[in-house]
C-alpha cells in the first residue's frame, strides 16, 4: 500500500485533497457497521503495533493541524463573525432545541415499537414482549414535560437491560442514550448536573461515543469488508486499510472537537449531522432510525450560542489533549477488551457473531 507520507510529498495540493477524502469517505463509514455486517465483539482486535502505522500518525498529524487552525480562527474578527452568523441561522433551532431532541426521540421510539424485538439500537435483540411496549409508552412520555423524567428513566433502565443481556463492553458503543436521558430529565426538571447545562451533558456523552466507536474502526477494520464489497466506491479509490484508518482519524477528530471551543464544537457537531445525514441517504431506514438520536444531538450542540473567550493557550494545549484523549481511548478499549475477553478468546464466539440485519 502507498503510504501516506509518501503521497502527500508529491505534492502540497494533496493535503487539501487528502481532507477532502476524509469528510467525503467518512459519510459512507458512519453507517453502524453492527447494524449491517457480522461483527464478533468478543473476537481479537488489531494488534495496537498495525494501528499505530505511519500512514495512522500521518493522518491524525492532518487532523491535529485542522484542530489547531480552528482554534485560530475562533479568537478572531473571522472567527468571531462565522460565530455570529451561526448564531443567526441556527436561532429557531435553539429556541426549540429541546423540543427537537424531544421530537426526534419520540420518532426513534415509536419506530423501534414498529420494529419490535430490539434493545434502543438496532442490533440489540430481544425476544421479550413488553419491551416494545415500553418504549411506545416511553415515546408518549416525552408529549409532556412533567412526565420527560419517565422516559429517561426508561432508556436508563433499557440500557442496562441490554448491559445485563450483551455486556458491558458491547454498550460502551452508546453512553449517548445515557446522555440522552441526563438531558431529558435535567431539562424536565430545569437543573444542571453539578454545573453542566444539560446541552453539556449530552454533549460529552455525544463525543465519548463517537470517540470509542472510532477506535473500534482501528480495531476491527475488517467488520466493514462486506459493506465495502458491496459499495466499492465508497473508498474513493484508497484501499480499504487505509479508508477506515481515515474514516476513524476524522470520527476521533470532529467527537473530540465537540468537548473543545465554541466555534470547534459547533462546526464539528454540523459536520457530523452532514456525515450521518449522508450515510442514510446510502443506507436507508435502519440507519434513519438508528442514528436519528444523535443527529437531534448534534442539531442542538450547533445551535448552541454559549461562548467561552478562546485564548492561545487553546491552541497550545489541543495537541496534548487530543493526544491524551487518543491514547486513553485506545488504551481503555485494548485493556478492557483483554480483561473481559482474554488474548486467546476464538474469534466467532461473541455475542454478536452472526449478522444482524
Amino acid at each position: 500500500m502507498t503510504s501516506v507520507s509518501s503521497f502527500w510529498v508529491r505534492s502540497p495540493v494533496m493535503l487539501a485533497g487528502a481532507a477532502s477524502f476524509l469528510l467525503a469517505g467518512t459519510g459512507a463509514a458512519s453507517a453502524h457497521v453492527k447494524w449491517f455486517c457480522a461483527f464478533d465483539v468478543a473476537g481479537q482486535p488489531r494488534g495496537l503495533e498495525q494501528v499505530l502505522c505511519t500512514d495512522f500518525e500521518w493522518l491524525t498529524g492532518l487532523a491535529l493541524l485542522c484542530l489547531m487552525f480552528g482554534c485560530l480562527t475562533e479568537g478572531t474578527p473571522l472567527g468571531t463573525a462565522i460565530l455570529n452568523a451561526l448564531d443567526r441561522v441556527t436561532a429557531l433551532a435553539r429556541v426549540n432545541s429541546a423540543l427537537i431532541v424531544r421530537a426526534v426521540m419520540g420518532f426513534f421510539l415509536v419506530s423501534l415499537w414498529n420494529l419490535g424485538g430490539i434493545i434502543l439500537t438496532p442490533e440489540l435483540k430481544t425476544d421479550v414482549a413488553w419491551i416494545p411496549w415500553l418504549q411506545l409508552a416511553m415515546a408518549g412520555g416525552l408529549l409532556w414535560k412533567r412526565t420527560l423524567p419517565f422516559t429517561a428513566a426508561g432508556i436508563v433502565f433499557l440500557f442496562g437491560f441490554a448491559v445485563w443481556n450483551y455486556g458491558v463492553f458491547h454498550l460502551a458503543d452508546y453512553p449517548v442514550f445515557l446522555g440522552v436521558a441526563a438531558f431529558l430529565a435535567l431539562t424536565a426538571l430545569d437543573r444542571t448536573l453539578f454545573g453542566q447545562r444539560p446541552i453539556d451533558v449530552v454533549r460529552i456523552a455525544a463525543a465519548i461515543t463517537l470517540m470509542w466507536a472510532s477506535v473500534e474502526k482501528w480495531a476491527y477494520p475488517h467488520w466493514t469488508d462486506p459493506l465495502i464489497a458491496a459499495k466499492p466506491g465508497m473508498t474513493m479509490g484508497a484501499s480499504p486499510e487505509l479508508f477506515m484508518q481515515a474514516a476513524g482519524v476524522i470520527e476521533f477528530t470532529l467527537a473530540f472537537a465537540l468537548i473543545w471551543t465554541p466555534l470547534v464544537r459547533r462546526a464539528s457537531a454540523i459536520i457530523l449531522t452532514a456525515v450521518f445525514v449522508s450515510a442514510i441517504v446510502e443506507f436507508g431506514k435502519i440507519d434513519a432510525i438508528g442514528h436519528s438520536g444523535i443527529i437531534a444531538v448534534l442539531i442542538a450542540i450547533a445551535a448552541d450560542n454559549a461562548r467561552v473567550p478562546a485564548t492561545r493557550r487553546d491552541v497550545v494545549l489541543a495537541p496534548v489533549y487530543y493526544a491524551s484523549a487518543l491514547m486513553l481511548f485506545l488504551g481503555v478499549y485494548y485493556f478492557a477488551h483483554s480483561a473481559l475477553y482474554g488474548a486467546g478468546y476464538a474469534t466467532g464466539a461473541g455475542l454478536g457473531s452472526v449478522p444482524v440485519i
